[in-house]
């Protein structure tokens, strides 16, 4: 019961008038600021700080959350439009959100989107209200030994997934850890892999420079070589029939939204992890136990579905340690808790005793910003739609630029546009060699990590490599990523045993 006051409170804070004008603005412009290559979240909510100091705290915090809800749902329309990721958290969804598009379901792969994300944010915020005190003790107990072997379970479920050449993805994972390793030596601070002495390469390789260079200038590429014509589209408009069809497939779709959700607001409430490794996760576990995982990566909806639920999850799960331990638990949380302690609120908690109005109004506002986002962002499809009936010509250039442009504007470094360059031209040799772009982008976006932890362990134990073992949640961890590695081998032998039988 005091758990149903303190709910009722907040939304007495979030409905009212001003708070849900705050929230409906907040989704909108974060939708679009999602949705713009080159922003996200992170850009999004660093743009608007400073704006809120003219309102109260509660009222600048659900302003915030607002914005970074609504990018959480915008970074999947560039991905599926395009074929270019707005944010790192939006890469899985290009892998069958993109051909989807080109397969003329672009309708369909947005309000896959769409509902995807308000499920997962929906789950994730029943999560965080019933379970933050216990959940986030669970979080203390990831240390540096789990932080590694999670990432490599990750790395694990592409290698044993079927649809891959299993030799061409683990050379791609290779290609990406070996790039992610390009800068700055994390202990020691010696330069490593800067080639032929180029100043730019000493703040390391962006995860966007690649992401917008092979799916984004390699795709337009190898998309002008292979079509003789404007790939065909569905119509600039979205009718309630439509609507309610695209619903009748999602509702087939519960487990693996089910098991996105899970896994999203799991991984997202982990300090360091966030919204990426979960989505990249979440799509691996749904190709995993698909009845047909040959399928992902050319217009399986289930591709778009997983992703989408893990990352809007994930969005509200890093919030967790950030209001109960102080620990941001995102690059966009971090931004968040900064904000709070400028208004003079101390995250810990103490918070949930001291100011319980602000942390239940803000649990609140996020049920109202799921559902003003979902209702935004249908309302808003066949406008993005529109944008693929232009001629292929004008839509090519038009994607160019944006390449361009979002890749320029994090840095603002020229540096960073002649690797867009390079990387488009390499994405387009290794597409028409048939090697899976994912692996690749996995890699550049947890290697950092993976290295960190890998690193901290051995030298809190004294190079002392059973420690990942002696761990009981490490341990577990790679024990399921030794059997993810050796399931191509075991469907190997079984197939070659199926031969000899028959």
């Amino acid at each position: 019961m005091e758990l149903f006051g303190h709910m009722m409170d907040g939304f007495a804070t979030s409905l009212s008038p001003f708070n849900l004008m705050i929230v409906i603005l907040g989704v909108t412009a974060g939708l679009f600021i999602g949705a713009m290559p080159g922003l996200g979240s992170v850009n999004g909510v660093a743009i608007v700080l400073p704006l809120t100091f003219i309102v109260p705290p509660s009222s600048a915090i659900i302003l915030l959350a607002a914005i970074y809800y609504g990018a959480m749902y915008g970074g999947a329309i560039s991905s599926i439009l395009l074929g270019i990721p707005g944010a790192s958290t939006a890469v899985a969804t290009t892998f069958d959100g993109r051909p989807m598009a080109q397969q003329g379901k672009a309708g369909l792969a947005l309000i896959a989107a769409a509902v995807a994300s308000f499920v997962g944010g929906t789950i994730s915020v029943i999560l965080f209200t019933l379970f933050a005190a216990p959940l986030a003790d669970i979080a203390l107990a990831f240390g540096p030994p789990e932080e590694f072997a999670l990432v490599l379970m990750a790395f694990t479920t592409f290698v044993g997934l079927g649809g891959d050449d299993v030799l061409k993805t683990i050379i791609m994972i290779c290609l990406g850890l070996a790039l992610s390793t390009v800068g700055l030596d994390l202990i020691s601070g010696q330069p490593r892999l800067i080639f032929f002495d180029q100043p730019g390469f000493y703040s390391g390789i962006s995860f966007l420079v690649l992401a917008i260079g092979a799916y984004g200038v390699g795709e337009i590429l190898y998309t002008i070589e292979t079509s003789k014509s404007a790939p065909s589209v569905t119509p600039a408009r979205l009718t309630f029939r439509e609507l309610g069809a695209g619903l009748r497939e999602m509702n087939k779709l519960w487990r693996t939204m089910s098991f996105g959700s899970f896994i999203g607001f799991f991984v997202g409430m982990l300090p360091a992890a966030g919204a990426t490794p979960a989505a990249l996760m979440a799509y691996g576990l749904a190709k995993v136990t698909s009845k047909n995982p040959d399928s992902f990566g050319k217009g399986n909806i289930e591709g778009v579905a997983a992703p989408e639920t893990a990352n809007n999850a994930a969005s509200t799960g890093s919030l967790l340690p950030m209001l109960t331990l102080g620990i941001p638990g995102s690059p966009t949380t971090a931004l968040l808790l900064g904000g709070m302690v400028m208004w003079g609120l101390v995250p810990g908690p103490m918070l949930f005793i001291e100011q319980p109005d602000f942390v239940w109004g803000l649990i609140s506002s996020l049920y109202t910003a799921n559902f003003a986002a979902v209702i935004v962002n249908l309302a808003l499809i066949p406008v993005f739609v529109w944008a693929l009936r232009m001629p292929f010509t004008v839509l090519c250039a038009l994607v160019l630029i944006l390449c361009i442009v979002g890749g320029f504007a994090p840095s603002q470094k020229m540096h960073d546009v002649w690797l867009i360059a390079g990387f488009g031209v390499g994405g387009y040799f290794l597409r028409k060699a048939d090697y899976p772009m994912a692996p690749l982008v996995l890699a550049l976006v947890l290697g950092p990590l993976m290295e960190k932890s890998f690193r901290q362990t051995l030298i809190a134990e004294q190079g002392n490599v059973f420690a990942f073992l002696e761990r009981p949640l490490s341990a577990s961890f790679i024990a399921i990523s030794a059997v993810f590695f050796l399931l191509p081998l075991l469907k190997y032998t079984r197939s070659l045993s199926c031969a000899k039988a028959a």
